[in-house]
C-alpha cells in the first residue's frame, strides 16, 4: 500500500512538472530555445576555456559581492573605531573603511568572502586578458567575429573599471593614494579638469562624495553593464560557428567537437566548481588587501609602495614615464602635456586594439568568413604586431613599480626612469623584429618537416657506401595541421572606377605589401608527393 501510495506521488509530480514546462513553453517557446542551444557543438581544447574561466569568475564575483553589500556602508562620515583589531582601537576613521574592518574581523566569514571577491576580480581581468591574446594570436576575431572583439574589449575595459572601483571602496590609505593620482589626472584636463573633480568627489580632493558613487558604480551600473555586455557575448558565441583549429576532417563549414548538452554542460558544472574551490583555496592562503596594515586615509603622507592593482599599472606607469616640465601657461591656463600626452597615449592604444579586426580585414581585403584558427607562426606580421603590443604595454606596467625596482635593486630612480623611457620607444620595435624572423624561421622548419618527416637519428648504409638517415613520416594530423594554412597576397595597386589613383589606394597597397610580403607558400601537393618519392 505505502509503495503504491509513493508511485501516485511520484507520477502527480511528474505530470504537475510536465504541465508546468508546457504552460511556460507555451508562452515563451523556450523549447525551440534550449534545443538549439544545447545542439551548439564546441572543440574540445584547453584554451577555450579561458572564456570559462572569466565568467565563472564573474559569477564568484557577484555571489560573494552579494554577500559583502548587506555590511558595508559607503560614507566617508567619521567615526571611531571600537573593533577587533587593537592596533586601531581608538582611530578615527571613515564609515567606509569601519565597516570593511569589521566585515574582516567580526563578521563570520567576511575576510574569507572578501578575499574571495578580491582574487576573483583579479582572475577575471587576467582571464579576458589571456582569453582576448589567444583570439587575437589565432586570428578568431576575423569575419564575422569582429563585432564580437570589440564586445569582448568592452567587456576588459568595464572588468579594469570595476576592479578600481571596488578596491578605492575601503577609504584605506593605498586606495587613497589611488584616488589622489585620478584626481591629478581629471584636473590636469584643461579647461574643464577641475570642474570634473570637484563634480566626481563632491569638492576639493578628497571630498564627500567619492566613495558613495564608486559603490553606486561599482554595484550597480558596472556589474549591469558587465551582465549585458556577457550576455551579448555568449548570444554571438552561439549565432557563429565556433572557431576551431585545423585538423583532418574539420572544414571551414562544420566544426568538429560535443554539442553542449549533455557533454558541455556536465563538464562546465565540474569547472565552475574547480575554479570556485581554487580561489577559495587561494583566498584562504593568501592576504590581499590588508587594509589594517595601511591604516585609514590621511592626505598629508604619502609612502613609496603604495602600489595600485596589477591591471591598472600600465596607466600609473604612463605617467611616471612621461619627462617633468611638459607644462605651460597660455590663454590663462594652465596646459599640463605631463597629463595630456599619457592621456592621449593610453586613448589611442586601446581605441587601436579596439578597432584591429577592421583595419587588417581592410588591409587584407579578406571578406571570407573563417572558422579555423590560425597557428600564429603562420601570420608573421599580425604575430610580431601582438609581440609589439604586449612589450608595450609590459614596459607600461613595469614602471608603475619603478620605484620599488629602484629601492629593491640599490639603483637611482632617474636611472630606472630612463632606461624605460628608452624601452617604451625601442622595446616594441626589437620585440617586432625578433618575433617576425622566429615566425618565419618556424615556418620554413614546418615546410621542412612537412616535405621529409622527423629526424629519427637511425642511420642506415646504402649499397654504394653512402650513409643516410631514415625520416620518420608523419601521421595525417601533423601533416593537416602543418600544411592547411591560408594563403595569401599583398593588394595590387590599381585605379579606382575613375581611373585614378589615390592616396587611400596607395596606402592600402603599401600596408598590404608589408602585411603579406614576408611569407613561405604553403606546401602544395604536388611538392609533397615530389617529397616523399624522394624519401
Amino acid at each position: 500500500m505505502t509503495a503504491t501510495t509513493a508511485a501516485d506521488t511520484t507520477a502527480k509530480k511528474r505530470s504537475f512538472t510536465a504541465a508546468a514546462a508546457n504552460y511556460i513553453d507555451e508562452r515563451t517557446s523556450i523549447s525551440g530555445v534550449v534545443k538549439e542551444f544545447g545542439r551548439k557543438i564546441f572543440p574540445d581544447h584547453w584554451s577555450f576555456l579561458l572564456g570559462e574561466i572569466a565568467l565563472y569568475s564573474f559569477v564568484v564575483i557577484l555571489i560573494t559581492g552579494t554577500f559583502l553589500t548587506f555590511f558595508f556602508q559607503a560614507s566617508q562620515a567619521d567615526v571611531i573605531y571600537h573593533g577587533s583589531w587593537v592596533p586601531l582601537k581608538g582611530i578615527q576613521m571613515s564609515a567606509a573603511m569601519n565597516s570593511t574592518l569589521n566585515i574582516s574581523f567580526d563578521i563570520r566569514g567576511g575576510l574569507l568572502v572578501r578575499q574571495i571577491h578580491h582574487w576573483a576580480a583579479l582572475l577575471f581581468v587576467a582571464s579576458i586578458g589571456l582569453h582576448m591574446l589567444r583570439i587575437f594570436f589565432t586570428g578568431a576575431f576575423r569575419k564575422p567575429r569582429e563585432l564580437n572583439w570589440v564586445i569582448g574589449f568592452t567587456l576588459f575595459v568595464l572588468a579594469m573599471a570595476e576592479g578600481f572601483t571596488g578596491y578605492s571602496l575601503p577609504d584605506d590609505l593605498l586606495s587613497g593614494n589611488g584616488l589622489r593620482i585620478i584626481d591629478g589626472l581629471i584636473k590636469g584636463i584643461p579647461v574643464v579638469g577641475t570642474w570634473m573633480s570637484f563634480l566626481l568627489f563632491g569638492g576639493e580632493f578628497p571630498g564627500t562624495a567619492i566613495v558613495g558613487r564608486l559603490y553606486t558604480l561599482h554595484i550597480l551600473l558596472l556589474p549591469a553593464l558587465v551582465v549585458a555586455f556577457v550576455a551579448l557575448h555568449l548570444v554571438f558565441v552561439v549565432v557563429h560557428k565556433h572557431t576551431q583549429y585545423a585538423g583532418p576532417g574539420r572544414t571551414q563549414q562544420n566544426v568538429s567537437g560535443f554539442p553542449i548538452l549533455p557533454v558541455y554542460a556536465a563538464k562546465a558544472g565540474g569547472f565552475f566548481f574547480i575554479v570556485f574551490g581554487v580561489l577559495a583555496l587561494i583566498a584562504s592562503l593568501f592576504t590581499i588587501n590588508p587594509i589594517w596594515m595601511y591604516g585609514p586615509y590621511d592626505p598629508s603622507p604619502v609612502s613609496a609602495g603604495t602600489q595600485p592593482d596589477w591591471y591598472i599599472g600600465f596607466a600609473d606607469g604612463m605617467l611616471r614615464l612621461i619627462p617633468p616640465h611638459w607644462e605651460f601657461v597660455w590663454l590663462d591656463r594652465t596646459w599640463s602635456f605631463n597629463i595630456i600626452v599619457p592621456v592621449v597615449v593610453l586613448v589611442l592604444f586601446l581605441v587601436l586594439v579596439a578597432i584591429y579586426p577592421f583595419i587588417e580585414a581592410w588591409v587584407s581585403g579578406d571578406k571570407r568568413e573563417h572558422h579555423i584558427l590560425d597557428r600564429p607562426r603562420n601570420q608573421a606580421t599580425r604575430t610580431a604586431i601582438g609581440a609589439a603590443g604586449v612589450t608595450f604595454y609590459a614596459v607600461m606596467w613595469a614602471a608603475a613599480s619603478s620605484d620599488l625596482v629602484a629601492t629593491h635593486f640599490k639603483l637611482t630612480m632617474e636611472g630606472v626612469i630612463h632606461t624605460l623611457q628608452v624601452t617604451l620607444i625601442l622595446g616594441p620595435i626589437v620585440a617586432y623584429f625578433i618575433t617576425k624572423r622566429i615566425c618565419i624561421a618556424l615556418q620554413k622548419k614546418d615546410r621542412s618537416i612537412a616535405l621529409h618527416g622527423y629526424e629519427s637519428g637511425r642511420i642506415v648504409k646504402l649499397p654504394g657506401g653512402e650513409f643516410i638517415e631514415v625520416h620518420q613520416q608523419l601521421d595525417e594530423y601533423e601533416r593537416w595541421r602543418l600544411v592547411s594554412q591560408e594563403t595569401y597576397q599583398p593588394l595590387m595597386l590599381r585605379p579606382n572606377s575613375r581611373g585614378k589613383i589615390t592616396f587611400s589606394n596607395r596606402l592600402r597597397a603599401g600596408m598590404s605589401r608589408w602585411f603579406f610580403e614576408d611569407r613561405l607558400e604553403p606546401v602544395t601537393n604536388k611538392e609533397l608527393e615530389s617529397g616523399h618519392g624522394h624519401h
